[in-house]
């Protein structure tokens, strides 16, 4: 099992803004392939309020791969994307693919 993790920079004055982002972008994850662990926004508790992430499943690399062309191609995805862009919440965003240790890798 591998996991796309996407780390986000946010403005933390548009986080309304952000999690609107994550919540209309699911439908477009899970048809392109991705099984969603969840997207992680910051709190005003403790550490930093300009981090967020979101967790992505993958069966192999190869579905990850096929994920990012659908994705891609994905209309929603498209809409949501600029929808993000124009509001500015976004400063900067990495990935990187994590590879899960443990039993419970067949969920």
């Amino acid at each position: 099992m591998f996991t796309l993790c996407i780390r986000y920079t946010i403005n933390p004055n548009k986080l309304a803004d952000f999690k609107a982002y994550a919540e209309a972008e699911q439908a477009s994850i899970r048809r392109s392939g991705g099984k969603i662990l969840g997207y992680f926004l910051p709190t005003d508790f403790a550490g930093p309020t300009n981090e967020a992430y979101g967790l992505i499943d993958f069966q192999t690399l190869a579905s990850y791969e096929q994920y990012r062309r659908a994705l891609a191609e994905d209309p929603d995805h498209k809409k949501n994307a600029a929808d993000l862009e124009r509001s500015g919440a976004i400063v900067a965003m990495t990935r990187s693919i994590l590879q899960r240790v443990g039993d419970d890798q067949a969920d």
